[in-house]
């Protein structure tokens, strides 16, 4: 009888866990900057869902993706691991077999969580490669005709216990065949609209003076990614223009989930996260497409909604990589167990509690899809400092209060010599710290 009762307690108490531990529902687009958003005051696009999620939530002004490219940053955020740890650091490449039984979503599933999974996956194959993958059910493939159809009948499901949602949309991915002079597969864009109608082009457009001079070599290398180099300002105008239809495209998407969010008002008992994989270049410094460690494309979006509207419509300056962060501040919320060695850190306290927010975080990409330079970005609270592995000016140092559009390379002048230092002294201590396949060749970068 002592045994029975034993076992009715802790059935008991299990039920309690599950039913205070909250909901963690993940929306998720592709190639979107963290500018390209209505609620960061761009007025050259409206973004009303994104809007409505970020009024329940709090706002980052410092988010960052681990790896500027769509296969390195997804990696990143299900394995919690650096593309230069995981070794998984282009497009294409699979999870390493090591990793597959310890992967984001195995690991909430373990913790008593149903996982779902609806749209794109992009880590090696382009959607989950089976009914069952990584710890989630299939809702449906990549493509976001459907996707938000599917995701809302999955939250119309009878849940007996929580639930991950992982929402994962194209666009504004559908940019590089705009750019490419093909029709975007998944949004009907005018292909020349009328330049009265386009925005205007940012304050960053040039390349700035001392910029890294291995930048327009890698562009150079592979027309069909980067075919804008004959680009006149009319064309960057008509460029934007699409990009921002794009993101007004799959915002009506995600506004779809947004009104089933509120009918069975899920904020109530949800974390809710809405982000990118990676930005995009934006016409800044002449560029398109991502890779390259510029704000537009290695900063992204992010919101994070926390249950009962705690702290909602607010921002934060924290620094967050929402790459290898996300596994941590998942496994915190839902109860589930972190493996060792992973690399990230939990915003939870940060945001709930008004916790200190990390020192810095770090951004790594490579150029393997063109000649194959490497680089990597430091940001602290106030300065980012870039180091590419070749080339004149590869390393550079901006102010980020002063001089969000990276236009002074303060790296030029002798009076910022100590913060160089310090911030160079900090790459190399952390990529000490994270070791991985490549670590040998990449210490020696280091001036």
């Amino acid at each position: 009888m002592k045994r029975f009762w034993t076992i009715i307690s802790v059935f008991c108490a299990t039920l309690t866990l599950q039913a205070r531990r909250p909901n963690v529902i993940l929306i998720m687009t592709d190639q979107q900057a963290a500018k390209a958003v209505s609620y960061a005051g761009n007025t050259d696009l409206k973004t009303p869902a994104m809007d409505r999620i970020a009024a329940h939530g709090i706002r980052f002004e410092n988010a960052y993706c681990s790896f500027p490219l769509s296969g390195p940053s997804r990696a990143a955020m299900f394995t919690g691991l650096f593309a230069g740890e995981s070794g998984v650091d282009i497009n294409e490449m699979p999870i390493p077999p090591a990793l597959r039984d310890s992967t984001l979503g195995q690991l909430v599933s373990a913790a008593g969580y149903d996982c779902a999974y609806a749209g794109k996956w992009h880590v090696n194959t382009i959607s989950l490669p089976a009914d069952q993958a990584f710890g989630f059910r299939n809702l449906k493939g990549n493509g976001d005709e459907g996707l938000s159809e599917a995701a809302v009948a999955y939250l119309r499901e009878k849940h007996d216990k929580p639930f991950f949602l992982v929402v994962s949309y194209t666009n504004p991915h559908n940019i590089c065949e705009f750019a490419r002079g093909q029709k975007p597969p998944m949004a009907d864009i005018d292909p020349r609209p009328p330049l009265e109608a386009c925005p205007n082009l940012p304050a960053n457009f040039a390349v700035a003076p001392y910029d890294a001079a291995v930048l327009q070599f890698e562009k150079s290398r592979n027309y069909s990614l980067y075919p804008t180099a004959a680009y006149s300002p009319d064309d960057w105008r008509q460029y934007l223009y699409a990009y921002y239809r794009l993101v007004e495209a799959v915002d009506a998407q995600i506004g779809i989930i947004v009104d089933e969010l509120d009918r069975q008002d899920f904020w109530k008992n949800s974390v809710i996260i809405f982000t990118s994989d990676h930005g995009d270049g934006m016409a800044a410094h002449h560029w398109n497409q991502k890779t390259v460690l510029y704000e537009e494309s290695a900063c992204v979006p992010a919101v994070i909604c926390l249950p009962g509207g705690k702290h909602a419509g607010t921002s934060t300056k924290a620094l967050f990589n929402n790459g290898v962060d996300l596994m941590p501040s998942v496994c915190d919320w839902t109860g589930a167990k972190m493996p060792s060695g992973r690399s990230g850190k939990s915003i939870r306290n940060v945001l709930e509690k008004g916790a200190a927010s990390q020192d810095f975080i770090v951004t790594e990409t490579n150029f393997k899809q063109t000649a194959g330079s490497y680089g990597w970005m430091v940001r602290t609270a106030r300065y980012k400092y870039v180091l590419y592995d070749k080339g004149l000016y590869r390393e550079q140092l901006y102010d980020m209060l002063e001089d969000r559009g990276e236009m002074r390379n303060l790296a030029m002048e002798s009076r910022y010599e100590g913060i160089v230092k310090r911030h160079r002294e900090t790459l190399r201590q952390w990529l000490e710290d994270h070791p991985g396949p490549e670590r040998w060749l990449h210490r020696r970068f280091i001036p």
